[in-house]
């Protein structure tokens, strides 16, 4: 796949035909969040380098039907799909190896402890998706990024990403950079710019520090925009998302453009 924008952070979903643990109405997401809904959003919005054109799928939740749904998905949109980590799941699960268009694993675990060692199998993770070429991400908060930089320094094959750049919607403050620069100095990480539009910051004050401390700790080579949608289309349209990160972000040259905003995702996803 070559040319235009990719999306490397979106989720999909039909509570038709399962459930997501999390849901609720008060919410205020749809009940189905599919394909064609996302290509009418993503449709809206131009990048610096032209339209989305593929997007990485990444599970919402974390049961065997939901990973099976969206592992199924034949859209020339879904680019790829990340598969949510479960502990228990042995090798050969249905959430634990590669296949098709299946590209890598998400070990989400804010809630767990700052250094992760309640989190069975991570290293065994890693170093099985490594072996397969995939990626393992990361959702995690910022006091365990130093942990995420402990995992990616034990398993150097292997590709390590983390998701909403291990911030989402908290304060970008020293502890938070010094975090994320202790993931960055491992040359087998990346960091996705998504989830960090909000209602908060709407003159992007906070975003742009983000981002200035993000390219400059991974420069744009080892950066990946991603929407978060349609988590993000509760504060803004998939296009002012879209818009909002390319006003905050430092100035990256065209090389730096296409990186960010495609580059990256195709070469670490495979696309």
């Amino acid at each position: 796949m070559t040319g235009g924008a990719i999306d490397a952070h979106v989720h999909l979903w039909d509570l038709e035909r399962f459930g997501l643990s999390w849901f609720r109405p008060e919410l205020g997401l749809p009940r189905a969040a599919d394909v064609r809904a996302l290509a009418v959003a993503a449709g809206e919005a131009a990048t610096p380098v032209g339209r989305v054109t593929g997007a990485i799928a990444v599970q919402a939740a974390d049961t065997v039907e939901e990973a099976q749904w969206l592992s199924g998905l034949r859209d020339p949109l879904v680019a790829g799909v990340v598969l949510q980590y479960d502990p228990e799941d042995r090798p050969g699960g249905a959430r634990s190896e590669l296949a098709g268009r299946v590209r890598g694993v998400r070990v989400a675990v804010p809630a767990r402890r700052p250094d992760l060692a309640d989190v069975a199998g991570i290293d065994a993770l890693c170093d099985r998706i490594g072996r397969a070429h995939g990626v393992v991400e990361f959702l995690v908060r910022a006091e365990q990024l130093p942990a995420v930089a402990g995992i990616a320094a034990r398993q150097p094959r292997t590709q390590i990403v983390v998701c909403h750049l291990g911030l989402g919607a908290a304060e970008p403050d020293d502890s938070w950079e010094a975090g994320l620069r202790a993931v960055a100095a491992q040359s087998n990480a990346a960091a996705k710019a998504s989830g960090l539009v909000t209602a908060a910051d709407p003159a992007g004050d906070r975003l742009a520090r983000a981002l200035a401390v993000a390219v400059d700790a991974f420069g744009p080579e080892r950066l990946l925009f991603g929407s978060d949608w349609p988590m993000s289309a509760r504060i803004a349209p998939y296009a002012a998302v879209v818009d909002r990160t390319a006003a905050a972000l430092p100035r990256l040259g065209a090389s730096g453009d296409e990186a960010f905003w495609g580059g990256t995702a195709r070469r670490i996803y495979r696309l």
